[in-house]
């Protein structure tokens, strides 16, 4: 690393202290990394470090960093129409409709654009209010929706808590989660037919007349990447049928080839009344979200107008890097390759880890879509972590893994690993190489107490 590269670092650390405020941080307690550069699933530190995206940031660079093809999108788009009102019409939003259709589940045929993930939950919850007429919606605990006002009160985990309005009109419930059953189960088939039982007992007891929608992450991801077990969304799927409630499905990180499939719900035979999405449409290139909305809430507004909109939704810039992305992970194989890497790479990696280091309870996961739950008593399940906090042996962890050249996420008393859904092998197989390494810090700590 050049001496003016570590000179333009330096100065983006202090004017980043200086000037930026954080989101969800005490501004007084945190040491920002800087990147300077990235390149397919790396990124290079303010020290010319490499290190490997198994983070893809904030699960959203589906393509890895620079894809040439997005990139081009985005230069060929600018020259040619930089923005547009989201009044008008043009090419670059209907044809990345036009794609995204394509692949959501039958019937889901219209989009609205938003620009992020939370605020397509905000209109989806909005269009379903309306749509029913009704005023509540059920949300899991175990859940992350979105920050701004009405995702942060549907938000289960406790970043809600300094934000909840008590009065906002949600109710959360036990949502499916077999390693820390709130049900007492001890197989898949007990944890779904109990969740189950749960949710139609909290329906009923609110009252089905006053309930909109149910709001569910397919595969919750923030929460500590829960795969539902079999028959348990279906089963949402009959409860909103009978009682009138819109299904939300939120596919915000799980959704464009995440799970190794197109969609999360692809690997459940479910189809949801209203889908969110954002992060892996555009690989998080240029912000991008929406709502695709199925024929009965579609029919809602056909002569009623719907009140609700963004300036920039649909920008042409992000609608462009829609296209490209959704074109190259067709022509590229790229949700295939996900499968394959969970399969063959990221799944019995994971789990050969798991087997040697005592610190690690449980492995979950999907295509490109894995957690780790770290405890100090396996018997006990005891997480090394509080729910929605950290520790002094989870930084240590994150500090070991950065040292070997690894960015994955940490949450809580879990590591999560989501590379870029189209990442080498011999990338893939570093990376798990350097989280062995780093999870002996963990096994340390747990031989300690």
């Amino acid at each position: 690393m050049t001496d003016a590269a570590r000179t333009d670092a330096a100065r983006a650390y202090a004017l980043d202290r200086k000037h930026v405020f954080h989101s969800w941080s005490a501004q007084e307690h945190i040491d920002p990394m800087v990147i300077t550069r990235a390149e397919g699933p790396s990124v290079w530190d303010g020290e010319g470090n490499r290190l490997l995206d198994f983070s893809s940031q904030l699960v959203f660079t589906n393509l890895g960093h620079r894809h040439p093809r997005v990139v081009a999108a985005i230069q060929e788009q600018a020259d040619a129409l930089c923005t547009v009102a989201p009044a008008h019409a043009n090419s670059t939003r209907s044809e990345a409709a036009r794609l995204i259709a394509e692949h959501t589940p039958e019937g889901l045929d219209r989009v609205f654009f938003t620009n992020g993930g939370a605020d397509a939950n905000e209109h989806a919850v909005r269009m379903a209010r309306l749509h029913t007429g009704r005023p509540k919606v059920l949300s899991a605990y175990r859940s992350y929706h979105g920050g701004t006002d009405t995702a942060i009160n549907i938000t289960g985990d406790p970043r809600r808590w300094a934000n909840d309005h008590g009065g906002a009109g949600v109710v959360h419930f036990f949502g499916p989660f077999r390693y820390r059953s709130a049900f007492h189960a001890t197989t898949e088939a007990e944890e779904s037919e109990r969740a189950l039982a749960h949710l139609e007992q909290t329906i009923e007891l609110e009252g089905p007349s006053t309930l909109a929608a149910i709001v569910l992450e397919t595969v919750p991801g923030t929460a500590g990447i829960l795969p539902p077990p079999p028959g348990y969304l279906a089963g949402v799927r009959e409860l909103c049928d009978r009682h009138g409630l819109v299904f939300i499905a939120d596919e915000v990180m799980a959704g464009f080839g995440r799970t190794g499939r197109w969609f999360g719900l692809d690997h459940y035979g479910v189809v949801p009344d209203l889908m969110t999405f954002a992060k892996g449409v555009n690989s998080g290139y240029v912000p991008l979200g929406g709502v695709a909305l199925g024929e009965p809430v579609h029919r809602t507004f056909a002569d009623r107008p719907y009140p609700g909109g963004l300036t920039y939704s649909g920008h042409p810039l992000a609608c462009a890097a829609a296209v490209a992305t959704i074109e190259a992970m067709r022509e590229e194989a790229v949700v295939e390759n996900a499968d394959r890497l969970g399969r063959e790479i990221l799944g019995p990696g994971l789990r050969e880890l798991a087997e040697r280091h005592p610190s690690v309870g449980d492995v979950r996961g999907l295509g490109a879509f894995w957690a780790l739950d770290l405890v100090s008593d396996r018997e006990r399940r005891t997480p090394v972590a509080p729910n929605g906090g950290s520790s002094p042996v989870m930084s240590a962890l994150g500090a070991a893994c950065k040292r070997g050249g690894l960015l994955p996420l940490t949450s809580s008393n879990r590591v999560h690993l989501t590379p870029p859904l189209n990442i080498p092998d011999e990338d893939a197989r570093e990376g798990l190489r350097i989280l062995d390494k780093a999870l002996e810090t963990v096994d340390a700590a747990v031989r300690s107490r």
